[in-house]
């Protein structure tokens, strides 16, 4: 969810981002999200139905110049892989809203929609922080 919304504020702004969504854990590789996410993504106007999950590279600390985890265990997990020269700055996704620092994104997976809707609210009020942060403002 986080990889549509951030997608959808960015053409919202009018900016062009790499982004990408990966897992830290070998889970749910080559699937699609989880149906409840897709759902309350696509009630956002946001489809992320042929997403495909995948797996952290050493790569990506190259390719991107952040990557924002949603939890402190994925926080972790990111930095403990982190390679010595790798050029992505790691952060905490909450840690771009003030107030919000140190805070994880719940996890709605074992819950019902409404954990998906609040994952998807929560979510939103990042990115809207992160695309301010970089000087823009979406509709």
């Amino acid at each position: 969810m986080a990889e549509g919304a951030l997608r959808e504020a960015a053409a919202a702004a009018g900016i062009e981002l790499q982004v990408d969504s990966v897992g830290t854990a070998a889970y749910h590789i080559g699937e699609n999200p989880d149906p409840r996410a897709i759902a309350t993504a696509r009630s956002h106007g946001v489809d992320i139905s042929k997403a495909l999950g995948r797996q952290l590279t050493e790569a990506d600390f190259h390719d991107f110049t952040h990557i924002l985890a949603l939890d402190k265990a994925n926080l972790a997990g990111i930095k403990a892989r982190k390679p010595k020269h790798g050029t992505a700055k790691v952060d905490l996704l909450l840690d771009l809203v003030p107030g919000r620092e140190g805070e994880s994104v719940p996890d709605p997976y074992y819950g019902d929609e409404d954990g998906f809707e609040q994952c998807w609210q929560t979510i939103s009020e990042a990115v809207e922080a992160l695309i301010e942060k970089l000087g823009y403002h979406t509709a």
